[in-house]
């Protein structure tokens, strides 16, 4: 099936890492030419974009900048990873918060903000990944980036009296009165959903952490046209959006007349205007290749032909 070359949205499940589901994507494609377009926590659920065989190379392409999530998030406890994966690290009675007052401090986060990633983050601290030096023992403390929220949706305030402490607790999960808060979101890339639960509980004087988060959007890709493992696994090379249709769903298009074709095919420029990165295809609809406008001709990113 080596010749087979798309997209694999998947609808993650939650307790696998990204790796396992690559993993299960090439047993079930029948290939090991399979890689992904960003990765989710294990704890995450939702849209995993992956690439087969020649698509692999439009992964890095992609303009997959803006993100949408579903999540939930706890205040009254605050954990060392700000997720329900992590230690407790503080326990406030969150009861008494007025919904009001919660919406308001959510608000706050819309827009154009500057935030200090989660410190168990992917990001490289001197050549060393943050999590691993919280792993083995460091202060990790990691400089504020800009991030952009376009939208935050609250969907539901709920006081949970004598909740569950989520997370793992020394000695038992004692009972505190949270505060659970259902919200939307849509984000730039590089936004961490986790870092706005651990802020608004701080904002709020209680702390805060994520018990739930569902990824529902990558740029153009959702839920709507995601595969589940299960499915995944029944349809195998049949689970791939043909790497055309992946092209069409995320790049400007322009469909060539023959001649054209035949000079993207081995990659000489064209004279044509194109506003910014453009997919181009054959008059039969094949995808051949990435151009961009430069120096007042179009020319090849990337030839996939």
């Amino acid at each position: 099936m080596t010749d087979l070359a798309g997209l694999l949205v998947v609808d993650k499940p939650g307790g696998i890492t990204s790796h396992d589901v690559v993993s299960r994507a090439r047993r079930a494609l029948g290939t090991r030419k399979v890689g992904h377009a960003g990765t989710l926590d294990p704890m995450a659920t939702g849209v995993l974009v992956l690439g087969a065989n020649r698509a692999t190379r439009l992964l890095g392409h992609l303009m997959l900048t803006e993100k949408a999530y579903a999540a939930t998030v706890r205040l009254g406890v605050a954990t060392t990873t700000d997720d329900a994966e992590g230690e407790v690290v503080s326990i406030t009675p969150a009861g008494h918060l007025d919904e009001a007052a919660v919406r308001e401090s959510l608000a706050g986060f819309v827009g154009d903000i500057e935030q200090v990633p989660t410190a168990v983050s992917a990001i490289k601290v001197d050549g060393k990944r943050a999590y691993q030096r919280v792993r083995d023992g460091e202060d990790v403390q990691l400089a504020a980036r800009p991030v952009t929220v376009h939208e935050l949706t609250v969907l539901d305030v709920r006081r949970v009296p004598g909740g569950a402490v989520t997370g793992h607790v020394t000695g038992g999960s004692p009972a505190t009165d949270v505060v659970d808060v259902d919200v939307a979101l849509r984000c730039s890339s590089g936004t961490y959903v986790r870092a706005i639960a651990r802020d608004a509980g701080r904002v709020l004087g209680v702390g805060g952490h994520l018990t739930a988060l569902r990824r529902t959007a990558v740029g153009p890709y959702d839920l709507t046209v995601a595969t589940t493992l299960e499915q995944l696994a029944e349809r195998g090379p049949g689970a791939l959006l043909p790497v055309a249709a992946a092209a069409r769903a995320a790049f400007a298009c322009l469909d060539l007349d023959a001649r054209q074709a035949g000079d993207v095919r081995i990659g000489r420029p064209l004279d044509l205007a194109l506003d910014g990165l453009t997919a181009l295809f054959d008059p039969a609809g094949e995808f051949l290749a990435l151009y961009e406008p430069r120096d007042e001709r179009a020319r090849a990113v990337a030839v996939f032909v």
